[in-house]
C-alpha cells in the first residue's frame, strides 16, 4: 500500500515516470534529494502470524499450560524469518519508500495510532516551514485485517456487528449505530515550500494553512467526553491559518467550508466530537457541513487521516462535499449538519475554499489539518 500510494502522489506531482529501470531509485531534477524527506504515520508491518503460531505450538508445556520459552527460542530459530521479521517494524514502510524514491533528506514515523497520518502531514508542514525540507512526502499506511488487529478491536467492542449487511454496517451519528467497520490502504500528498513549487511550476491544488495538535489527558480508549481536546486542535489549526472560527466569508456562509470528522461510528467518538465542534464554532456550528467519510472508506486506523485529507483536496477541486452514508435515524446529541445521504455540491455558491480534518486517536491523541484554495 505504501509504496503504491507514494509513487502515485510521485507522479502527480510532476516528479517524473513511474516506469523506471528496476531496483534503481526514481530520480528527479525538480528537487534535491538531501531536500527530500519523508514523513509517515504507519504501524506493524507484514506479521508472519502462520511461523509465529508454529512456534507458540511446539512449544507449549501442556503440564503448566504456558508456552515453555526454553522450547519456544529454538522453535522461533527453526520457524521465523529474519527478512519476514525485519519487515514487521513499522519503520520499514519508510525504509522502502525512500529507498524507491531516492530520498536522502529527513524521515521520521510517528505511532499515534487513528491521528498518526494526520499528525505525520502536520509535521512534514512543520519541517518545510523551519527550512528543513523544501519537499516532503506525508501520509500513511496501515492494514489491520489480521487476525491480532480485528481481535483486538472487537474486544474493544468498537466494530460494528453488522456482518450481515457491511455496506450499512458504519453509520456515524446515527442512533444506531454501534461501531466501525475496518478498512485498509494508504493516503499520502506531497509538500513543498511554496518558493519550490513555483518555481518549478508545480500544480498547486491546495495550501496547508494550520495544523493543531493535542492531548485529551483523559482515558486510554475514550475521548474527553465534552470534546475538549478535539476543539483544541481545531482551535489550534484554525488560529494558526488566520480563520476566526465565528467568522463568515464573503457570500455569508461560515468561513469554514467543510469539517472532515473523525467520525468512527462509535457511541461515544461521534457524540463528543460533535461537542467538540459546538465548543469551537458556537452559534455557527449547525451551519458548517460536518460528514464523515468512514461510514464508506471504513476506518483505515493509522492511513485514515491521510486518505481523508486527500478527501478534503478532492473538495477542495470538485466543490463537492462528501456525505455520511447509512445516517437514517439521527441522533439527538450529533445534530449539526451530517451531510446525509447524499453528496453535497456547493459549486453554485462559491465551491469548497477551507477544509478543516479531524483524526483522534487511542490514548487522547488529536489531530486537526487546516487546507485552503491556494489563491495565488
Amino acid at each position: 500500500f505504501a509504496l503504491a500510494a507514494a509513487i502515485r502522489a510521485w507522479e502527480s506531482a510532476g516528479f517524473g515516470p513511474a516506469m523506471i529501470e528496476p531496483g534503481a531509485p526514481r530520480k528527479s531534477d525538480a528537487f534535491d534529494p538531501k531536500r527530500f524527506g519523508v514523513y509517515l504515520g504507519s504501524g506493524e508491518g507484514r506479521v508472519d502470524f502462520e511461523n509465529f503460531v508454529r512456534s507458540n505450538y511446539q512449544g507449549w508445556d501442556d503440564e503448566t499450560r504456558r508456552i515453555d520459552f526454553r522450547r519456544w527460542m529454538p522453535a522461533a530459530a527453526r520457524n521465523l524469518i529474519p527478512a519476514r521479521e525485519l519487515e514487521q517494524e513499522p519503520a520499514m514502510c519508510i525504509a522502502h519508500v525512500s529507498a524507491e524514491l531516492g530520498c536522502r533528506g529527513p524521515v521520521s514515523n510517528c505511532m499515534t495510532a487513528c491521528a498518526a497520518s494526520t499528525q505525520a502531514v502536520g509535521e512534514a508542514f512543520e519541517l518545510i516551514r523551519r527550512g528543513d525540507a523544501d519537499v516532503m512526502l506525508a501520509g500513511g499506511a496501515h492494514s489491520m485485517i489480521h487476525p491480532l488487529g480485528m481481535t483486538g478491536f472487537i474486544r474493544l467492542t468498537a466494530m460494528s456487528k453488522r456482518n450481515d449487511d457491511p455496506a450499512t454496517a458504519c453509520r456515524p451519528f446515527d442512533a444506531t449505530r454501534d461501531g466501525f467497520v475496518m478498512g485498509e490502504g494508504a493516503g499520502m500528498v506531497i509538500l513543498e515550500s511554496l518558493e519550490h513549487a513555483q518555481k518549478r511550476g508545480a500544480n498547486i491544488i491546495a495550501e496547508v494553512a494550520g495544523f493543531g495538535s493535542s492531548a485529551d489527558a483523559y482515558r486510554i480508549t475514550d475521548i474527553h467526553p465534552e470534546g475538549a481536546g478535539a476543539a483544541a486542535a481545531m482551535r489550534r489549526a484554525l488560529e494558526q491559518a488566520g480563520i476566526d472560527p465565528s467568522s463568515k466569508d464573503a457570500s455569508g456562509r461560515p468561513a469554514v467550508h467543510w469539517i472532515n470528522a473523525h467520525g468512527t461510528g462509535t457511541k461515544e467518538n461521534d457524540k463528543t466530537e460533535t461537542a467538540g465542534v459546538k465548543r469551537v464554532f458556537g452559534e455557527l456550528a449547525p451551519k458548517v457541513p460536518f460528514s464523515s467519510v468512514k461510514s464508506m472508506l471504513g476506518h483505515l486506523i493509522q492511513a485514515a487521516g491521510a486518505v481523508e485529507l486527500i478527501t478534503c483536496l478532492q473538495a477542495i477541486k470538485t466543490g463537492i462535499i462528501p456525505p455520511t452514508a447509512n445516517l437514517n435515524n439521527p441522533d439527538p446529541d450529533c445534530d449539526l449538519d451530517h451531510v446525509p445521504g447524499t453528496p453535497r455540491d456547493c459549486t453554485g455558491v462559491g465551491g469548497v475554499d477551507v477544509c478543516l480534518s479531524n483524526s483522534f486517536g487511542f490514548g487522547g491523541q488529536n489531530n486537526t489539518i487546516c487546507v485552503r484554495r491556494f489563491a495565488g
